[in-house]
Order: C-alpha cells, then sequence, then structure tokens
C-alpha cells in the first residue's frame, strides 16, 4: 500500500480500484495519456505505466509513485514514449502484491506481434485457470491476474487479436475493464454485467478509452458514450468497429462508483457523479432528518451529499472541519506527542462555527468505524453540543471481490454490530444510514429489484453477481485483497 494513499479521513475508506486509460491516432498519444492518469490518480496511487506505438516500435515505462511522478515535462524518458498510439494505467492492488513486476501495462510478444494490455478488475476464476496454465508448461512473471488473460491470448489458435482476445475472456469471470494494444489497434473489452465502467472519447481524428469521463475534460476531448457491457470496441485507422463477447443482459454496475469511487465531476452511464451524490444526500435527510444547527460534511468526500442534505432539510451548509491539501508525503515528527499532532496537519475543526451547535456530519460510507470515532471526538473537542453522523450509502457487511480493496467481513464493522452499537462504538449521539431502497430511489430507481438488481450492491446486500470461487475468497484473505 502506497503511504500516500490515505489522510486522515480516506484510512478507513474502502480502497481505490484501478483506472485504464487509451489513444489512437494522435501524434501526442504519450502526452494524452499522461495527463489522462493525472486525472484518474484517485483510481490508483501506488504505481502507474505506460505502453506507446510509435509506428516502428513499442515503448514503455513503469513507475512507483503518483504519475506526476513518473511522467512530467522535465522526464527525458517522456520523449522516448512518442508514439501515435498509448494504453495507461494506474494501479491499487487488489490482487498480486506490491512491487515493480506487477505494474501495468504488461508488454509481451506472442505470435502475432508485440501485445500491451491494461485492466481494472478482478477475476474471480484467475487462480483456477492459472493453476491449469501452469501445470501445462505456462510460465508467469507476475503475481495478477491480469497475466492470466495474456496467457489464455498467446495460446489461442485463432488468427486475429480480437478474436485470440474473445476466447480468452470466455475462459474468465469476474468484473474487468482493459485496454490493449498492438501495432495496428487499440482494443477495449468490458465485462459482461458492466461492473466495471469504460468510456470511449474523441479528439479531433483520435479515439480515447477511459475509464471516466473527468480524464476526457483534462484533455478536451467529447465524450461519445459507454462501452457496452459484454462488448469490445476495435479502434484503427478506418475507425471504431464493435463486436459483441457475451449475449446481452441486465447491467450490474458498481454502485459505489456513485457513492465514492469516481471523481465527482465525471459522468459515468449517462450520470453524473456530482448529480447523484447530491440526490443521495436529499433522500438521506428524507429518511433520517434530525433537528440541528449545522451539516458538515467530512472532507472530501462527503461535500455533495451533505449539500444536498442541507438543501432538502433546510439547514445551513458549513465547512465545519477543513483540510489542508498540502501535506506531503511525510513531515518531520520527533516524538511521539508530535507524531500524534499529524491528525492536526491534515485536518482541523473548524471551532468558530462548530462551538456551541448541534451538528450533521454527512460523510459516504463508514468502513471499520475507526475514523468515524475520531471524526466524532475532533467535533466535540471543538465545542459540539451534540454530534449526529448521517452515512450517505447502506451499511457495509460484505467484501468486494470485483477490483475494491475491502477489509474481511469480520472487520466491516457494520457485519459485527446493530445500528445502535456501531453509534456508541464511534460515540456519536445518532447514526443512520441511508436503506438500500433509499439509496435506489436516489439513482432514478423506484426501490431495488430483488429479483434482478440493478446496480452490483453486493458490499451491502450480499449479493454477487459473479459468485467468487473459494480459491478467491481464500486468497482474497491471504493477500488482503
Amino acid at each position: 500500500m502506497s503511504e500516500t494513499k490515505h489522510h486522515l479521513f480516506e484510512e478507513d475508506k474502502l480502497s481505490e480500484e484501478c483506472a485504464v486509460f487509451g489513444v489512437f491516432g494522435s501524434s501526442e498519444a504519450h502526452l494524452l495519456t499522461a495527463l489522462g492518469l493525472h486525472a484518474l490518480q484517485h483510481r490508483g496511487q501506488e504505481a502507474t505505466g505506460m505502453v506507446t506505438f510509435d509506428g516502428n516500435q513499442f515503448n514503455e515505462k513503469r513507475g512507483l509513485g503518483h504519475v506526476s511522478e513518473n511522467f512530467n515535462a522535465s522526464s527525458m524518458k517522456m520523449d522516448e514514449l512518442a508514439g501515435y498510439s498509448a494504453i495507461g494505467h494506474n494501479r491499487y492492488s487488489t490482487t498480486g502484491q506490491s512491487e515493480f513486476r506487477n505494474i501495468q501495462p504488461f508488454l509481451t510478444e506472442l505470435a502475432f506481434g508485440e501485445f500491451a494490455i491494461a485492466h481494472n478488475g478482478n477475476l474471480t476464476n484467475a487462480e483456477r485457470v492459472r493453476r491449469t496454465l501452469v501445470d501445462t508448461g505456462s510460465l508467469f512473471q507476475s503475481t495478477t491476474d491480469t497475466e492470466t488473460i495474456i496467457h489464455l491470448v498467446a495460446r489461442s489458435r485463432r488468427s486475429k487479436p480480437e478474436e485470440r482476445i474473445k476466447e480468452a475472456l470466455l475462459q474468465i469471470e469476474g468484473a474487468y475493464a482493459l485496454v490493449a494494444l498492438t501495432k495496428d489497434m487499440l482494443i477495449g473489452v468490458r465485462d459482461p454485467l458492466g461492473v466495471r465502467p469504460l468510456i470511449l472519447g474523441q479528439l479531433n481524428q483520435s479515439y480515447i478509452l477511459t475509464s471516466e469521463t473527468c480524464a476526457l475534460d483534462i484533455i478536451g476531448a467529447s465524450y461519445v458514450r459507454d462501452i457496452d457491457p459484454g462488448e469490445m470496441v476495435l479502434i484503427d485507422k478506418n475507425g471504431v468497429r464493435s463486436i459483441r463477447i457475451s449475449e446481452k443482459t441486465n447491467s450490474r454496475f458498481c454502485i459505489f462508483e456513485y457513492i465514492y469511487f469516481s471523481r465527482p465531476d465525471s459522468v459515468i452511464e449517462r450520470k453524473s457523479v456530482y448529480g447523484a451524490r447530491k440526490m443521495i444526500g436529499a433522500e438521506l435527510a428524507r429518511e433520517s432528518h434530525i433537528i440541528a444547527d449545522l451539516v458538515i460534511p467530512v472532507p472530501d468526500s462527503g461535500v455533495p451529499a451533505a449539500l444536498g442534505y442541507a438543501e432538502e432539510s433546510g439547514i445551513p451548509f458549513e465547512l465545519g472541519i477543513i483540510r489542508n491539501h498540502y501535506v506531503g508525503r511525510t513531515f518531520i515528527q520527533p516524538s511521539q506527542d508530535a507524531r500524534s499532532s499529524s491528525v492536526m496537519m491534515k485536518h482541523n475543526a473548524n471551532t468558530e462555527i462548530i462551538a456551541g451547535k448541534d451538528i450533521i456530519l454527512v460523510d459516504d460510507s463508514i468502513v471499520r468505524g475507526t475514523t468515524s470515532r475520531k471524526i466524532v471526538k475532533m467535533m466535540r473537542e471543538a465545542g459540539a453540543k451534540s454530534v449526529h453522523m448521517r452515512i450517505a450509502s447502506p451499511p457495509t457487511i460484505n467484501p468486494c471481490f470485483y477490483g475494491v480493496d475491502t477489509p474481511d467481513k469480520e472487520n466491516l464493522i457494520a457485519a459485527k454490530l446493530n445500528l445502535d452499537n456501531i453509534r456508541n462504538e464511534i460515540e456519536a449521539d445518532s447514526l443512520a444510514f441511508i436503506s438500500i431502497d433509499g439509496l435506489y430511489r436516489a439513482m432514478g430507481e423506484n426501490k431495488r429489484n430483488k429479483d434482478a438488481p440493478q446496480y452490483c450492491d453486493a458490499c451491502f446486500t450480499g449479493d454477487y453477481p459473479i459468485a467468487p470461487s473459494r480459491d478467491f475468497i481464500s486468497r482474497s484473505k491471504k493477500d488482503g485483497i
């Protein structure tokens, strides 16, 4: 885990997934990819990488740390990455250890030529498929599930790269959005249930694939459409073609993308993330309103929901917690007393606003509960008369197996304690989560369809759209997936 990954109020969140980005048909493909990955930094802060093709050869650079530490104007390597097509990846490890050999994109030589691939998600049967491949002679260079796809593509007897990829993907299960690059083509694929996002954009005559629309905005590209669940898009000099890798079925897009993961300025599945979060806050106010003086967001992820709550309830919105955005990776901390002051270096209570007030704190989720207790304590020490927690998601009671880093079930506070016990644990005066049907109402549905849920909400309901194998669950616990 990157030491820059969490600040105080994010150390108890569900962790980021990964980001993918691709460009075809631009002389500045490497620069566009660096900018796109920068916009997607929130999805993975552990490592980053890029593979480009300049018409003659493939070039690559991968490194630990943030995008700005690896791809910047002063980097001599940027000139060496020049090409007209490129793919990039920001990594947060959910399978495979945090080490250099697991940084994507992967670049390899196959029968049809060089092939690069980057992947967001988790393959739930990868362990079983990997064992079969190893038993029959495959040599793996990484510990990630993504490499399983490469070996399956390599073994295919199909003639075209897209046919090989399709055949490979028919042998795997799980959630994925992937981008791949050959010398002639940029390829994007989304899993059959559409759990992970993948979006098509255009910049002049160039085409873009990206995890979120915020990466289109930063390069001035326009949104074309979301890649459909179970769709493969093939982008080459003739434009964009589409083929299906599976029959059409009901989408199970990850609802937590709207609650927390995606950047609020992104639009995914034609729905504004910011607007969705405000609607969730408004529904939360309708379900669990309480008389108070102020609505205060837990920064930064709780801000849109708190705004929605304040507008619906008529209670003033205030920034009662101020975040210092300029605290770097490390800071001089010569003693334990100084070390404990790091909380106030990163966040501080706005005492003049809080003192003597009954406040409602709005956050997006409670995972372990440790951070919520710190926040409540901070508010009381700032003089709050009462502190009421309102959570813009239902209780998280199950781990995710589709590309999100979540604790084991026994470490999820809502899986162990009832509502009143959680309230006691975090020492709040009251506590309420949005209901599962309330969450769906905020997303524009009447309620959750129990027979055919409109989203993947397994972390709240235990209704996994893709059943994880026992091997995968066991490995998840061992590796901290």
